[in-house]
């Protein structure tokens, strides 16, 4: 059976219960009671709505509370993924998709019952145009087993066409302010509900701790700031991402005008009119073009450092790390080693052109002083600059007025050729699935996994990562301790601390995946064409999803 059979026969919709129901397995809430299924000593609770549905007249509308109600619901299936294009990496891309997709899974263990228990709310990764809770990655079975003082909720989000579309271009389009940044305010809205209903399930609504990865890393990195989230959480980890993962109002424009061409709409009012399947269908032409949450002088300032350099965080707690070798992670999906050594260079080149000289020559000194193969030279540089450097500099505004921060940095490997310890190569220790080999490759160690999460659980538990051997200080700008996540783990004090001050001045210049006014006649690729090596369209193919996927 293939990944998309498998996952769409795990596929099922909840259903009110009329009779009676095992009411140890229920979790009466303000918009229904719902009862899970149990597995051992953990319960499942999956589906559960946290806002209206976002279709109708709430298509690109912020989220609505649900409605309130005493009616009981099944809690067996996950919701639906968010509208995106079906891609090998993103599981859930498989299962059914929908512009319903605003549910959330909450596993529990009803069996401790010590008090009100920590809470741990996940937001996926997927370059905020990909993934969902159904990703088997996510599944909390083993994280709750192993961790029965926790509660783990995973909340979805809308995504791409449907969570960040920028329709300030387009007539009718002020009627939308919000759709920029969607998928934000549906992460607010899963933790208001959280808020008002976790105690059902046994949890803490006063200790609650927000992680995510790549496009979740970077959402929980604005939320601290987002005044409609003040109180709704206490500490954050942020993996593989940080508020660099943003675009400008400018960079936006791209995808709203790819969509308008494909789709051919005139107005707010064509698209409002158009269905679900059609949205679908116009989703395969723009979904490789998505745009990041954007910076809208709003939600997100034009500086997205700006809310941690003025003290607006200072009120959580923060664990922040990086993995060494995170853009190996684009070798497969630029489809091998090939394609991506010649679209590296080209997306190097396009970003050199942005830059004045003296950032010219800092990036060429970089390069130079790296060792090995061109590739990954320039590897190195995008790990720094999309990275490991705004986690750092993130790390430290929120450390000036006081707040309280963590840093990692993630060694181990993947097994897969070329891909190193990768982007996303630590969710299946995260979350105790070492069965899951997408990124890893083979079977994780199990004592880095037992490793990882007492050290996740602790910072949830008591705002304090560190374990037994292992003492974590807290991050600092004098000191910058950072836990080397490895087969010896191990605390280091200012790791690579000379690409830090060589290239730290370059992150004005805001570097990201945005690729939407690639230029291919540059150098690289008229030396390549010149040398009847590789011909200008290939070059093109390869590059266009170059760090997206």
């Amino acid at each position: 059976m293939s990944v998309k059979e498998k996952m769409r026969s795990r596929y099922g919709e909840n259903w009110e219960i009329k009779g009676s129901y095992d009411q140890n397995l229920a979790a009466a809430c303000d918009n229904g009671i719902f009862v899970g299924k149990k597995a051992g000593d953990t319960v499942a609770f999956l589906g559960i709505p946290f806002a209206k549905p976002p279709v109708g007249e709430l298509r690109w509308k912020r989220p609505v509370k649900p409605e309130e109600s005493d009616r009981v619901y099944t809690a067996y299936f996950n919701g639906k993924t968010p509208i995106q294009t079906e891609w090998h990496t993103e599981v859930a891309s498989y299962y059914p998709q929908g512009e319903d997709c605003l549910y959330l899974n909450v596993w529990t263990n009803p069996a401790f019952n010590h008090g009100k228990k920590p809470v741990m709310v996940f937001f996926h990764g997927g370059s905020y145009g990909w993934g969902g809770t159904a990703d088997p990655l996510y599944d909390g079975k083993n994280f709750v087993t192993n961790h029965s003082d926790i509660i783990l909720v995973t909340a979805g989000y809308r995504t791409g066409l449907m969570g960040f579309v920028d329709f300030s271009s387009v007539p009718g389009g002020d009627k939308f302010p919000d759709a920029p940044n969607l998928g934000i305010w549906d992460q607010v809205e899963a933790l208001k509900w959280v808020h008002r209903n976790i105690e059902a399930f046994g949890g803490d609504p006063d200790c609650v701790t927000i992680f995510g990865e790549s496009a979740g890393g970077g959402s929980v990195s604005i939320l601290p700031f987002v005044s409609e989230a003040k109180g709704l959480f206490k500490r954050v980890i942020a993996e593989s991402g940080s508020v660099a993962l943003t675009f400008s109002k400018e960079e936006c424009q791209d995808f709203t005008r790819r969509l308008i061409k494909a789709c051919g709409a005139k107005s707010m009012d064509d698209l409002m009119a158009y269905s679900e399947a059609e949205l679908r269908t116009y989703n395969e032409a723009v979904n490789m073009y998505n745009n990041f949450p954007q910076r809208d002088g709003v939600l997100i300032p034009e500086d997205p450092y700006l809310p941690y350099a003025q003290g607006k965080t200072k009120h959580v707690d923060m664990m922040i790390g990086t993995n060494a070798n995170e853009i190996n992670y684009w070798v497969g999906e630029l489809g091998g080693i090939v394609p991506f050594r010649f679209g590296i260079p080209v997306k190097l080149e396009n970003d050199l052109k942005k830059m004045e000289p003296g950032g010219v020559n800092v990036v060429r000194k970089f390069l130079k002083g790296k060792k090995g193969h061109p590739t990954w030279k320039i590897a190195e540089f995008y790990n720094e600059m999309m990275f490991r450097l705004p986690a750092i500099r993130q790390a430290e505004e929120h450390c000036k007025h006081g707040g309280k921060a963590y840093m990692y940095y993630w060694k181990v490997p993947s097994t897969i050729k070329f891909r190193g310890a990768c982007h996303a190569v630590e969710l299946a220790y995260v979350f105790g699935n070492l069965h899951e080999t997408i990124y890893t490759g083979k079977r994780g160690k199990d004592h880095i996994a037992d490793l990882v999460q007492r050290m996740w659980v602790n910072f949830a538990k008591t705002g304090n990562p560190s374990t037994v051997p292992y003492r974590w200080p807290k991050y600092g700008r004098k000191y910058r301790a950072t836990m080397i996540i490895d087969k010896n783990t191990h605390v280091e004090m200012s790791p690579l601390d000379h690409q830090r001050r060589l290239l730290s001045p370059l992150l004005d210049y805001r570097i990201n995946p945005s690729y939407a006014d690639m230029d291919y006649n540059v150098p690289f690729v008229r030396g390549l064409a010149a040398a009847g090596a590789l011909t200008l369209a290939a070059v093109g193919t390869a590059v266009v999803k170059l760090l997206k996927k």
